[in-house]
Protein backbone atom coordinates (compact mmCIF):
# COMPACT_ATOMS: atom_id res chain seq x y z
CA UNK A 1 0.00 0.00 0.00
CA UNK A 2 1.70 3.17 -1.17
CA UNK A 3 0.88 6.61 0.17
CA UNK A 4 -0.98 9.26 -1.82
CA UNK A 5 1.04 11.97 -0.07
CA UNK A 6 4.82 11.95 -0.66
CA UNK A 7 6.76 11.47 2.55
CA UNK A 8 3.68 10.43 4.52
CA UNK A 9 2.13 7.12 5.48
CA UNK A 10 -0.97 5.76 3.74
CA UNK A 11 -4.33 7.37 4.43
CA UNK A 12 -6.85 4.76 5.58
CA UNK A 13 -10.56 5.40 6.13
CA UNK A 14 -12.03 3.17 8.85
CA UNK A 15 -15.74 2.93 9.51
CA UNK A 16 -16.63 2.25 13.13
CA UNK A 17 -13.16 3.42 14.11
CA UNK A 18 -14.11 4.64 17.59
CA UNK A 19 -14.36 1.20 19.21
CA UNK A 20 -13.80 -2.51 18.83
CA UNK A 21 -12.08 -3.82 15.74
CA UNK A 22 -12.27 -0.39 14.09
CA UNK A 23 -10.35 1.24 16.94
CA UNK A 24 -7.75 -1.54 16.77
CA UNK A 25 -7.31 -0.88 13.04
CA UNK A 26 -6.98 2.85 13.67
CA UNK A 27 -4.26 2.17 16.25
CA UNK A 28 -2.45 -0.21 13.91
CA UNK A 29 -2.53 2.26 11.01
CA UNK A 30 -1.20 5.06 13.22
CA UNK A 31 1.51 2.81 14.69
CA UNK A 32 2.71 1.92 11.20
CA UNK A 33 3.08 5.59 10.26
CA UNK A 34 -0.20 5.86 8.38
CA UNK A 35 -2.99 8.38 8.68
CA UNK A 36 -6.31 6.96 9.91
CA UNK A 37 -9.62 8.68 9.19
CA UNK A 38 -12.82 7.64 10.94
CA UNK A 39 -16.55 7.59 10.29
CA UNK A 40 -18.50 6.89 13.48
CA UNK A 41 -21.22 8.22 15.74
CA UNK A 42 -18.67 8.54 18.58
CA UNK A 43 -15.26 10.27 18.55
CA UNK A 44 -12.22 8.05 17.99
CA UNK A 45 -8.88 8.30 19.79
CA UNK A 46 -7.49 11.79 20.32
CA UNK A 47 -5.87 13.33 17.29
CA UNK A 48 -7.62 11.14 14.72
CA UNK A 49 -9.50 13.00 11.97
CA UNK A 50 -13.14 11.96 11.89
CA UNK A 51 -16.64 12.86 10.80
CA UNK A 52 -19.69 12.08 12.88
CA UNK A 53 -22.01 9.87 10.87
CA UNK A 54 -24.86 7.45 11.45
CA UNK A 55 -23.99 4.82 8.88
CA UNK A 56 -27.60 3.65 8.73
CA UNK A 57 -28.15 6.81 6.66
CA UNK A 58 -26.30 5.59 3.59
CA UNK A 59 -26.55 8.83 1.62
CA UNK A 60 -25.06 10.71 4.58
CA UNK A 61 -22.33 8.06 4.74
CA UNK A 62 -21.45 8.77 1.11
CA UNK A 63 -21.25 12.52 1.75
CA UNK A 64 -19.12 12.01 4.87
CA UNK A 65 -16.76 9.68 3.00
CA UNK A 66 -16.17 12.19 0.22
CA UNK A 67 -15.72 14.99 2.76
CA UNK A 68 -13.00 13.14 4.68
CA UNK A 69 -11.25 11.99 1.50
CA UNK A 70 -11.21 15.48 0.01
CA UNK A 71 -9.93 17.00 3.26
CA UNK A 72 -7.15 14.41 3.41
CA UNK A 73 -6.16 14.87 -0.22
CA UNK A 74 -7.07 11.32 -1.18
CA UNK A 75 -7.37 7.77 0.14
CA UNK A 76 -5.09 4.76 0.00
CA UNK A 77 -7.43 2.26 1.65
CA UNK A 78 -10.85 1.71 3.18
CA UNK A 79 -11.66 -0.73 5.99
CA UNK A 80 -15.38 -1.18 6.66
CA UNK A 81 -15.19 -2.29 10.28
CA UNK A 82 -18.50 -0.83 11.50
CA UNK A 83 -21.05 -3.39 12.57
CA UNK A 84 -24.11 -3.83 14.75
CA UNK A 85 -26.44 -6.62 15.81
CA UNK A 86 -29.48 -7.20 18.01
CA UNK A 87 -30.13 -10.94 18.22
CA UNK A 88 -33.69 -12.16 18.42
CA UNK A 89 -36.30 -14.18 16.63
CA UNK A 90 -37.63 -12.63 13.45
CA UNK A 91 -41.19 -12.37 14.78
CA UNK A 92 -39.99 -10.58 17.93
CA UNK A 93 -37.51 -8.12 16.44
CA UNK A 94 -39.01 -4.71 15.50
CA UNK A 95 -38.85 -4.01 11.78
CA UNK A 96 -36.89 -0.82 12.34
CA UNK A 97 -34.24 -2.72 14.28
CA UNK A 98 -33.97 -5.44 11.64
CA UNK A 99 -33.63 -2.83 8.89
CA UNK A 100 -30.97 -0.90 10.79
CA UNK A 101 -28.75 -3.96 11.20
CA UNK A 102 -28.82 -4.61 7.46
CA UNK A 103 -28.31 -0.92 6.69
CA UNK A 104 -25.23 -0.51 8.90
CA UNK A 105 -23.64 -3.88 8.19
CA UNK A 106 -24.32 -4.23 4.46
CA UNK A 107 -25.75 -1.13 2.80
CA UNK A 108 -23.29 1.25 4.46
CA UNK A 109 -20.42 -1.00 3.42
CA UNK A 110 -21.42 -0.53 -0.20
CA UNK A 111 -22.21 3.18 0.22
CA UNK A 112 -18.85 4.08 1.76
CA UNK A 113 -16.93 2.08 -0.83
CA UNK A 114 -18.96 3.61 -3.66
CA UNK A 115 -18.09 7.10 -2.47
CA UNK A 116 -14.43 6.20 -1.91
CA UNK A 117 -13.91 4.53 -5.29
CA UNK A 118 -12.80 7.60 -7.28
CA UNK A 119 -10.04 8.22 -4.72
CA UNK A 120 -9.02 4.55 -4.53
CA UNK A 121 -8.86 4.24 -8.30
CA UNK A 122 -6.51 7.22 -8.41
CA UNK A 123 -4.21 5.73 -5.75
CA UNK A 124 -4.64 2.12 -6.90
CA UNK A 125 -5.57 1.53 -3.29
CA UNK A 126 -7.07 -1.30 -1.29
CA UNK A 127 -10.37 -2.24 0.34
CA UNK A 128 -10.95 -4.59 3.26
CA UNK A 129 -14.56 -5.44 4.01
CA UNK A 130 -15.51 -7.06 7.31
CA UNK A 131 -18.02 -9.89 7.18
CA UNK A 132 -18.29 -12.52 9.94
CA UNK A 133 -18.18 -16.24 10.45
CA UNK A 134 -21.96 -15.79 10.45
CA UNK A 135 -21.59 -14.65 6.86
CA UNK A 136 -20.79 -18.24 5.94
CA UNK A 137 -22.67 -20.15 8.65
CA UNK A 138 -26.28 -19.39 9.57
CA UNK A 139 -27.63 -19.67 13.09
CA UNK A 140 -31.00 -19.13 14.74
CA UNK A 141 -32.06 -15.73 16.11
CA UNK A 142 -29.70 -13.89 13.73
CA UNK A 143 -31.69 -13.41 10.53
CA UNK A 144 -30.73 -9.75 10.12
CA UNK A 145 -27.05 -10.21 10.96
CA UNK A 146 -26.68 -13.32 8.81
CA UNK A 147 -28.53 -11.66 5.92
CA UNK A 148 -26.23 -8.64 6.13
CA UNK A 149 -22.98 -10.56 6.54
CA UNK A 150 -23.84 -13.14 3.86
CA UNK A 151 -24.50 -10.05 1.73
CA UNK A 152 -21.07 -8.61 2.53
CA UNK A 153 -19.50 -11.88 1.38
CA UNK A 154 -21.33 -11.81 -1.95
CA UNK A 155 -20.83 -8.09 -2.43
CA UNK A 156 -17.08 -8.33 -1.80
CA UNK A 157 -16.55 -11.29 -4.09
CA UNK A 158 -18.37 -9.48 -6.90
CA UNK A 159 -16.47 -6.26 -6.15
CA UNK A 160 -13.14 -8.08 -6.31
CA UNK A 161 -14.01 -9.35 -9.78
CA UNK A 162 -15.16 -5.88 -10.85
CA UNK A 163 -12.06 -4.04 -9.62
CA UNK A 164 -9.40 -6.64 -10.45
CA UNK A 165 -6.25 -4.88 -11.62
CA UNK A 166 -7.49 -1.50 -10.38
CA UNK A 167 -8.12 -1.69 -6.62
CA UNK A 168 -7.16 -4.51 -4.27
CA UNK A 169 -10.15 -6.09 -2.51
CA UNK A 170 -9.96 -8.36 0.54
CA UNK A 171 -12.83 -10.07 2.35
CA UNK A 172 -12.21 -10.54 6.08
CA UNK A 173 -14.28 -13.18 7.88
CA UNK A 174 -13.61 -12.69 11.59
CA UNK A 175 -14.82 -14.74 14.49
CA UNK A 176 -15.97 -13.27 17.78
CA UNK A 177 -13.66 -10.77 19.45
CA UNK A 178 -13.24 -9.31 22.92
CA UNK A 179 -15.00 -6.01 22.27
CA UNK A 180 -18.07 -4.12 23.48
CA UNK A 181 -20.04 -5.67 20.58
CA UNK A 182 -21.80 -8.05 22.99
CA UNK A 183 -22.29 -5.67 25.95
CA UNK A 184 -25.89 -4.57 25.37
CA UNK A 185 -27.28 -7.96 24.42
CA UNK A 186 -29.79 -9.94 26.45
CA UNK A 187 -27.86 -12.33 28.71
CA UNK A 188 -28.94 -15.37 26.67
CA UNK A 189 -27.06 -13.96 23.66
CA UNK A 190 -23.84 -12.98 25.43
CA UNK A 191 -20.71 -15.12 25.20
CA UNK A 192 -20.04 -17.05 28.38
CA UNK A 193 -16.99 -16.41 30.55
CA UNK A 194 -15.16 -19.30 28.88
CA UNK A 195 -16.03 -18.24 25.32
CA UNK A 196 -13.29 -18.55 22.70
CA UNK A 197 -12.83 -14.96 21.52
CA UNK A 198 -10.03 -13.31 19.60
CA UNK A 199 -8.23 -10.10 20.50
CA UNK A 200 -9.20 -7.27 18.11
CA UNK A 201 -5.55 -6.25 17.80
CA UNK A 202 -4.75 -9.67 16.31
CA UNK A 203 -7.49 -9.29 13.72
CA UNK A 204 -6.30 -5.75 12.99
CA UNK A 205 -2.80 -7.12 12.39
CA UNK A 206 -4.24 -9.44 9.74
CA UNK A 207 -5.95 -6.47 8.09
CA UNK A 208 -2.66 -4.58 8.01
CA UNK A 209 -1.00 -7.59 6.41
CA UNK A 210 -3.62 -7.54 3.64
CA UNK A 211 -3.26 -3.79 3.16
CA UNK A 212 0.51 -4.04 2.82
CA UNK A 213 0.72 -6.66 0.12
CA UNK A 214 2.91 -5.56 -2.81
CA UNK A 215 1.33 -4.21 -6.01
CA UNK A 216 -0.18 -6.99 -8.09
CA UNK A 217 -0.61 -9.35 -5.12
CA UNK A 218 -4.19 -9.75 -3.93
CA UNK A 219 -5.18 -11.37 -0.66
CA UNK A 220 -8.76 -12.17 -1.58
CA UNK A 221 -10.16 -13.70 1.60
CA UNK A 222 -9.07 -14.25 5.20
CA UNK A 223 -10.70 -16.11 8.09
CA UNK A 224 -9.32 -14.86 11.41
CA UNK A 225 -10.70 -16.33 14.60
CA UNK A 226 -9.82 -17.86 17.93
CA UNK A 227 -8.16 -21.26 17.65
CA UNK A 228 -11.26 -23.03 19.02
CA UNK A 229 -13.87 -20.81 17.37
CA UNK A 230 -17.23 -22.60 17.45
CA UNK A 231 -18.95 -20.64 14.67
CA UNK A 232 -16.46 -21.70 11.97
CA UNK A 233 -16.50 -23.85 9.96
Amino acid sequence: MTATRPGAGPTVLVTGGASGLGAAVVAAVAASGGRPLVLDRQPPADGVSWTECDLADTRAAEVATRHLAEQAGGLDAVVTAAGTDVPGRLADLPGETWDRIVAVDLLATAAVIRAALPFLLTSRGRIVTVASTLGVKAVSDATAYCAAKFGVVGFTRALAAELAGQVGVTLLIPGGMRTAFFDERDPQYKPGPDANLNEPADTAAAIMFALNQPPGCAMREMVVCAEQETSYP
